[in-house]
């Protein structure tokens, strides 16, 4: 129990301090790469987001996704990164590859599909180095450069608004 409250602690500060350290330089730019994070218990259509953006005039290679899974043994089947709580130390720090390749990548935008916030979640919508973040969950205001609060089963809504909001930006 006394560890368990350090980790969170730690995990906590060292969250906040990537958060104040990322540096945010909107531009106009048109979006060319995306990366999608979710919560593969909460959300496993792969698909939708891929047609979404093809739609949009994406190549399908410019597209990233990974995901969090709760159980190691409940790997998602699929060619893209996935990742567990147990991919981070006591610190909070992730010890996955897929990880830091994921938050190395400069996307153009980063979508963070899920809800409720968890901290293997938030840590990774915090260290990637994406220029715009946008999310579903308002619960951490200081993660995402725009919220769509909407539920993680009223993808149509979230389509609508996002597509909305980035014609109004003029990033697509």
């Amino acid at each position: 129990m006394f560890f368990k409250r350090i980790k969170k602690i730690s995990s906590e500060k060292f969250l906040t301090s990537v958060i104040e350290a990322r540096s945010k330089q909107f531009s106009s730019e048109k979006i060319k790469t995306v990366g999608v994070l979710f919560h593969y218990d909460q959300f496993v259509d792969y698909d939708y987001f891929r047609m979404l953006f093809t739609d949009l005039g994406l190549n399908d290679n410019r597209l990233r996704f990974i995901v969090f899974h709760e159980k190691e043994n409940n790997q998602p089947n699929s060619w893209d990164a996935s990742y567990t709580k147990t991919d981070f130390d006591w610190l909070g720090h992730c010890k996955s590859h897929e990880v830091v390749d994921f938050v190395d990548q400069s996307f153009d935008l980063l979508i963070s599909y899920y809800k409720p916030n968890r901290y293997e979640l938030k840590i990774v919508t915090a260290m990637s180095k994406a220029k715009f973040k946008v999310g579903i969950s308002d619960e951490d205001e200081r993660l995402h450069d725009l919220i769509i609060d909407v539920s993680t089963k009223d993808i149509d809504t979230f389509k609508t608004e996002l597509i909305k909001y980035l014609k109004t930006l003029n990033k697509i």
